[in-house]
């Protein structure tokens, strides 16, 4: 540890989450998988990077475009409880586009802005979602995490995201 000899103080500078004020920690998380698919209502493939493009959601998928959905959003935490049910299950078998660790995602409130180190700016647009048609996975075990722990986001400034990226909530003003 550096002291100042004359006030005793701690000299370390300590590396601080972009935007945070006055050294005040912010819940944050990891990016686990970028997950794409060209068609709509199936499995997405799991990848390690991927571009969010401004007002559009991630390029090469198909649920890209303009619109309050524009990427998808859930927790590896969301499925390991399926995981638990017995199925075999991972990163983009719910059709997410961004697998995610450590954040609660389906307690942010619509409104919450996200952001990356790389300074992708993403607000929470939807929690949840109606399943119209039963996936195969709600056949299977009776329940699918997506639609009440999955969120959705529009991206509000683009940029490549890629596996290991942190994720940062920002604080309200």
């Amino acid at each position: 540890m550096d002291l100042d000899r004359e006030s005793g103080q701690n000299n370390e500078t300590k590396e601080v989450p972009p935007d945070s004020e006055k050294g005040r920690e912010r819940p944050s998380g990891l990016v686990v998988s970028v997950n794409i698919s060209r068609r709509k209502s199936v499995r997405k493939k799991p990848g390690k990077e991927g571009v969010l493009i401004e007002d559009q959601g991630l390029e090469g998928d198909a649920h890209a475009g303009p619109g309050l959905r524009q990427v998808s959003l859930l927790a590896m935490e969301s499925i390991d409880k399926m995981k638990q049910m017995g199925l075999e299950v991972g990163p983009g078998d719910f059709a997410e586009n961004i697998t995610t660790s450590g954040l609660d995602l389906p307690h942010l409130p619509v409104g919450t802005v996200l952001e990356t180190e790389a300074g992708i700016v993403l607000e929470v647009t939807q929690i949840g979602k109606t399943c119209h048609t039963k996936c195969a996975i709600f056949r299977q075990v009776g329940e699918c995490v997506m639609p009440q722990e999955g969120i959705f986001v529009k991206v509000i400034k683009g940029g490549k995201i890629k596996a290991g990226d942190r994720i940062y909530v920002r604080q309200s003003e």
